[in-house]
């Protein structure tokens, strides 16, 4: 072999590492715009024991296909506060687990038969067909999904085609003097160890560098199962780069999420070999010089693997412990939600943000709830440090505003699926909404004040009226929280008769108010504190209307107002139904 065909065996190693990777990364995207955010909430959900814990990490490496995008992801969650380190541990001993899958389907390269269906299970057989089915899906999909569906299935096509490139580049090494020469540094388990990590923290893939393992396992036929042990070991130590790289500049918390994942890998690999290698001294294992194929390497991948995670998932707080030595001091306080509200590295896994984008905006809404609810009661008896708060407050409301909306035009400038896409413009719309109610609570605010510094005292009539509209009120609040927190299309529908009910309590008050005024009942400048405050209560009935409006959109994926209100009011026997329950509940005196 001359240099020109080393050149060229080299080149074609590089492009088929490359397609490797860009098929991983494409077919991963895709599958993570499926899962959307089905990941966080099971993350949130699903660590309450070691067990679900391990189980979760294993499933979510596996429909992620990458233990680095989950480990990143564990990074951020912690780094805003929204996990534990406890909550990390059973996680990432699962991810372990689950990055073997890759290897085992990639083992199936070297199945070889004359049977059709059964070389039909070779991966370079049948990833031709998906790419096919893939690529007519990208090309004639209407729908978002099946473009997802159509991007897996070709990445994974590209993903075959860059092993396919790599085994013909580096088959002829088994003829060359010089690659045998190479092999015998090998020998050397601690070098096998190093030259595992080194390649996989350059590449910053397990899967990849345990792919090049057994492409020249398969096609030289020269590694043994002595050499491939240390250098797998070796991997899973690599692959603790990315999350090394993803601690810069993040919470002491959250550079603890690294720490325990190169603690457990470290860990593992020092007790898994020297036993290995004990027991080889003294037993001398017949397979240690044995020629290692694809399958033998997924094998020993998943034993070493499954090995660390029973031996350590005992020692949980133990990893805990470590972590802590290396980075001693005071715990820091967990960053308040307010002051995080998507952290950067969760944008490397779009729905994931977006489901903390969701829960902020959640946060938010109930915020404007309460400090409308806080200024309502200052009707009645003002206070300046309750006043001070609903000041503050509506800052904060502000900020969300600002935070949330900047964090999702982040999110929408990646890809979406079709139904994160939806939530994106619905959440982008509603904070709108949100933060007009916090400006509501203000304006109601400084009519309490002009009550107060005033003395302007309401008839006894006209604050039965306004308690009663205040009570119809804070219902339609309390009932948009539920349905923007947990979306129900019938429970929606029923916001828009209680805000009917509620403008034609405020017609009704101004009407009662302008016969007193013929009477002689109340003053000019009584009305115009009156019409203030009816105003704003009206106002803040339109905006729950409006999220209610959207939520019932979203869920049709249609955005007509106007023709749903028309719809809604006129010949709908459930609106004419609840409208008359809530006029019944809610009755002024006229």
């Amino acid at each position: 072999m001359d240099v020109t065909q080393i050149i060229l065996a080299l080149v074609m190693v590089a492009g088929g590492l490359a397609f490797f990777l860009y098929g991983m990364n494409v077919m991963s995207s895709g599958l993570e715009k499926m899962a959307g955010g089905k990941l966080e909430q099971a993350l949130k959900k699903l660590t309450s024991n070691r067990f679900k814990s391990l189980a979760l990490g294993a499933g979510i490496t596996i429909a992620l296909q990458s233990s680095s995008a989950l480990t990143v992801m564990l990074v951020g969650l912690v780094n805003c506060g929204v996990m534990q380190i406890g909550q990390t541990v059973g996680i990432i001993m699962g991810s372990n687990i689950g990055t073997t899958f890759t290897a085992w389907l990639l083992s199936l390269m070297d199945v070889g038969t004359d049977n059709l269906f059964i070389a039909m299970l070779n991966p370079k057989n049948f990833s031709l067909v998906l790419a096919l089915i893939g690529a007519f899906l990208i090309l004639s999909g209407k729908s978002v999904r099946k473009k997802d569906i159509g991007n897996i299935m070709v990445g994974f096509a590209v993903l075959m085609y860059g092993m396919k490139m790599m085994g013909d580049a580096v088959s002829p090494l088994a003829d060359m003097p010089e690659f045998q020469q190479l092999l015998v540094a090998f020998n050397n388990p601690l070098f096998g160890v190093l030259i595992g990590a080194v390649v996989t923290g350059i590449i910053q893939s397990s899967a990849a560098s345990v792919g090049i393992l057994q492409t020249l396992a398969s096609q030289t036929g020269q590694i043994s199962y002595s050499m491939a042990i240390p250098i797998i070991m070796g991997q899973n130590i690599g692959t603790c780069v990315t999350a090394l790289i993803s601690s810069i500049g993040v919470s002491r918390n959250a550079k603890k999420v690294a720490i325990i994942h190169i603690s457990f890998n470290l860990i593992g690999t020092i007790i898994c070999l020297s036993i290995y290698m004990l027991a080889d001294s003294m037993i001398q294992f017949t397979f240690s010089d044995q020629a290692i194929d694809s399958a033998g390497i997924a094998l020993v991948h998943s034993i070493f693997n499954i090995a660390t995670t029973v031996l350590l998932l005992p020692f949980t707080k133990l990893l805990e412990k470590i972590a802590n030595l290396c980075l001693p001091g005071d715990e820091e306080k967990e960053p308040a939600q307010d002051d995080i509200i998507v952290d950067k590295l969760l944008l490397a896994t779009p729905s994931v943000a977006l489901s903390e984008c969701e829960e902020a905006s959640v946060r938010m809404l109930q915020l404007a709830k309460d400090t409308l609810f806080s200024a309502m009661g200052l009707l009645n008896q003002f206070d300046e440090a309750a006043a001070e708060q609903i000041r503050k407050n509506e800052d904060l409301l502000d900020d969300y505003e600002d935070k949330i909306g900047t964090s999702l035009v982040q999110i929408s400038s990646q890809a979406l699926s079709e139904h994160d896409s939806q939530v994106c413009s619905r959440i982008l719309r509603a904070i709108n909404d949100f933060e007009r109610l916090g400006d509501h609570a203000l304006n109601i605010l400084e009519v309490a004040k002009e009550i107060s510094d005033k003395k302007i005292r309401f008839t006894a009539e006209a604050q039965k009226e306004i308690s009663v509209l205040t009570n119809a009120l804070q219902e339609i609040l309390s009932n948009t929280i539920t349905i923007y927190a947990q979306p129900d299309e019938a429970e929606a529908a029923n916001i828009e008769p209680l805000e009917q009910v509620i403008d034609n309590l405020t017609k009704a008050i101004k009407a009662n108010h302008v016969k007193r005024l013929q009477k002689g009942a109340c003053t000019i400048e009584t009305g115009f504190v009156l019409i203030d405050l009816l105003t704003n209560y009206e106002r803040v009935s339109d905006h729950c209307s409006n999220i209610a409006v959207l939520m019932i959109e979203t869920a049709h994926n249609a955005f007509d107002t106007h023709k749903y209100l028309n719809q809604v009011k006129f010949g709908n026997q459930s609106f004419i139904d609840h409208y008359e329950k809530y006029s019944e509940k809610y009755r002024i005196a006229e």
